[in-house]
């Protein structure tokens, strides 16, 4: 059974970046779509995107794509997202989530991801 982690999350200045991992054991991640996802207080959980099986990245809003890069790292059995230009309501718990059920594309329901990372709080203030 994979696992997944994440890790890099912590306090960061508007306009700032920073780069989270989502680390994973058990078994290989380039036999999963593997999503990022976030959730702030009293939210919904919100894709966030994603990387399939086949390399395809899918982000979910024209606001995330261009401050949000999803990349991976398979000798290392890792899937990165960088965040740049943060602004305060990129104020979450970033979550990544695995599932071997995509190959050409990868979803952005929470439901359709079977195994879950425990969460990084990533916070955007000055």
């Amino acid at each position: 059974q994979v696992h997944v982690v994440e890790s890099g999350g912590g306090l960061v200045q508007p306009e700032g970046s920073l780069r989270l991992s989502c680390a994973g054991s058990g078994d290989t991640l380039d036999t999963y779509g593997i999503a990022w996802f976030r959730q702030a207080p009293g939210k919904e959980r919100e894709g966030v995107g994603c990387v399939s099986t086949t390399g395809k990245i899918t982000y979910r809003a024209d606001s995330l794509k261009g401050r949000f890069t999803i990349s991976r790292n398979y000798a290392e059995n890792t899937v990165y997202l960088q965040i740049t230009s943060a602004k305060r309501e990129d104020t979450a718990v970033y979550y990544c989530a695995a599932d071997r059920n995509f190959t050409n594309y990868c979803s952005g329901l929470p439901a359709d991801y079977e195994y879950w990372g425990q969460g990084t709080q990533v916070t955007v203030s000055s």
